[in-house]
């Protein structure tokens, strides 16, 4: 596959004006999502403080630092971003490597994923991981392109990169992240046109690797043979997905509604993190799941459509890598709270209550918006073409 590539040669310009229709489905995932948490976390939260909007307080706060982010990106040359890549990159391993060090971690269930921030406040390194990891592929790829002579050019370093990105998450205890960072790595050295000689190898090694790491724990193996066999484990492993199938199926095709009160997600531990798509659905029932994949689809689509037209590969490879971060993420999420896929820790894009995911979510968002502005370019290209031709042929 040597030569083959997604993304045609373009020359760098400078960018104008937004896609706006892109801005609104961002904005209008956002919103729904603060109004999902709104509704679905009233219930466990009473339970728990009283202060009911206690999640949905953190989470406007962390939303603020995330538009904050989402501004930095939308309007950062993206010259400057490319030389800024190494530091975001080696900041994102050093906050990795804190996780593990007492005192400055915080450790949930077993696991050391998150840092203390002040505020009472934490943060989750592994989301900022899947961030670095595309823009330092995008930042490599775009170099090696630049390189006439084939034996010159080598995918060693972007695979060791994803190497130690991979095992710093799996010694969080977090393995579906970890595979999800391999997956976006494996996707962005496809749409690279890398040799796929380079990379086959690699995953074929992966691939026992992955084995190996589920066996390790006994929780990993419990959750694939409680996927299989969902009925001998409803009080277990199964018991959050069963209870959100109930979630979903009491919602029927109008929803519950938001009056009423949702009543069913309350048997969801920690319904606002990752099964809250199941207080979306029995909010607004299958209707709203039409809608939601409506907004789903017509974000991806103008993400792709603009990585597709960025003029520059750095910007196109960024934007189709943090796009699909997004996407697939989102797909992953729905299909485990369905019961399509074995119990995970991937949360929902906008909707998760998680200061880390919201804040790194918006921060690419910025970064795919400000892709966004290349479009306007071609336009104006070709306005500026036709009006040569034009006044060449009145010479004429």
């Amino acid at each position: 596959m040597d030569g083959f590539t997604f993304f045609a040669a373009k020359p760098t310009e400078e960018y104008h004006k937004i896609d706006m229709w892109l801005l609104l489905s961002i904005l209008l995932m956002w919103g729904i999502g603060i109004f999902t948490l709104f509704v679905s976390s009233q219930g466990s939260v009473a339970q728990l403080t009283k202060r009911p909007l206690q999640l949905v307080e953190r989470q406007l706060i962390c939303s603020a630092v995330g538009f904050l982010l989402f501004g930095f990106f939308l309007f950062l040359d993206m010259k400057v971003l490319k030389k800024l890549v190494a530091i975001i990159v080696i900041g994102s391993i050093i906050l990795c490597i804190l996780t593990y060090i007492p005192g400055l971690s915080v450790s949930r269930n077993g696991a050391r994923r998150w840092i203390k921030v002040p505020g009472n406040f934490t943060f989750q390194p592994s989301e900022l991981l899947k961030f670095s990891l595309v823009l330092f592929l995008a930042n490599y790829f775009d170099k090696q392109s630049e390189i006439i002579n084939p034996e010159e050019k080598t995918v060693f370093p972007c695979v060791i990169c994803l190497v130690v990105f991979v095992l710093l998450v799996f010694f969080q205890k977090d393995f579906s992240t970890g595979i999800f960072i391999f997956l976006i790595g494996m996707l962005m050295f496809f749409v690279s046109g890398s040799k796929m000689l380079w990379v086959l190898p690699f995953m074929l090694i992966a691939i026992p690797a992955v084995f190996l790491m589920v066996s390790l724990e006994s929780y990993r193996l419990e959750r694939i043979i409680g996927f299989l066999k969902p009925d001998e484990f409803a009080s277990a492993v199964n018991y959050q997905s069963l209870n959100a199938k109930k979630a979903i199926s009491v919602g029927g095709f109008w929803g519950c509604g938001i009056g009423k009160g949702l009543k069913k997600i309350n048997n969801i531990p920690e319904v606002q993190a990752d099964f809250i798509f199941a207080g979306w659905v029995e909010a607004m029932g299958f209707l709203g799941v039409i809608l939601y994949f409506i907004l789903l689809g017509f974000f991806a689509w103008r993400g792709y459509r603009t990585s597709f037209k960025c003029p520059s590969r750095f910007s196109a490879y960024s934007c189709f890598g943090c796009v699909s971060i997004i996407f697939i993420q989102s797909l992953v999420n729905c299909m485990v709270v369905c019961g399509l896929l074995p119990t995970t820790g991937i949360p929902l894009p906008f909707f998760s209550s998680g200061g880390s995911s919201i804040i790194v979510t918006l921060a690419m968002c910025g970064f795919i918006v400000n892709s966004s502005r290349c479009e306007e370019i071609n336009n104006e290209n070709k306005i500026i073409n036709d009006k040569v031709e034009i006044d060449t042929l009145t010479i004429l």
